[in-house]
């Protein structure tokens, strides 16, 4: 089974979800506004009925899972956040740098000075690659 690829507005909801562990609609839209407040490229702020109906898609689409608790319901992501972060990652390379690793490696590392730690982390990786071929 293939991980769906959510919308933008799915991952909002799956950070929160991922930070916050199972929580109802009304905390999943209460947190949503919050952090929109606190962006500074802020959207405009989510109503209870649009994120209801976006986790009620969510949950078809099997990104969450639910438990009813009296009249409402828990939700929890059912992806896992490296998983999607993966299958998210793979689409961007394929699509903006015709699936080259490389391209996009360059491209992050010419247009942002990496600190000596970020450096040192990226040789460590690199090494531990090439120890596993």
């Amino acid at each position: 089974m293939s991980l769906a690829r959510p919308t933008d507005s799915e991952l909002e909801i799956l950070h929160i979800l991922w930070s916050q562990g199972p929580s109802t609609v009304r905390t999943v839209n209460d947190l949503l506004n919050e952090q929109r407040r606190n962006t500074p490229s802020a959207k405009e702020s989510a109503g209870y009925t649009t994120t209801l109906k976006l986790m009620q898609i969510m949950f078809e689409k099997g990104l969450v899972t639910r438990v009813e608790e009296g009249r409402t319901h828990a939700y929890t992501a059912f992806v896992q956040e490296r998983d999607t972060q993966g299958v998210l990652l793979q689409q961007f390379v394929d699509n903006a740098f015709k699936g080259s690793t490389a391209r996009l490696v360059m491209q992050a590392l010419g247009n942002h000075e990496a600190s000596t730690a970020e450096l040192d982390e990226i040789k460590a990786l690199i090494a531990k690659i090439e120890s596993e071929k």
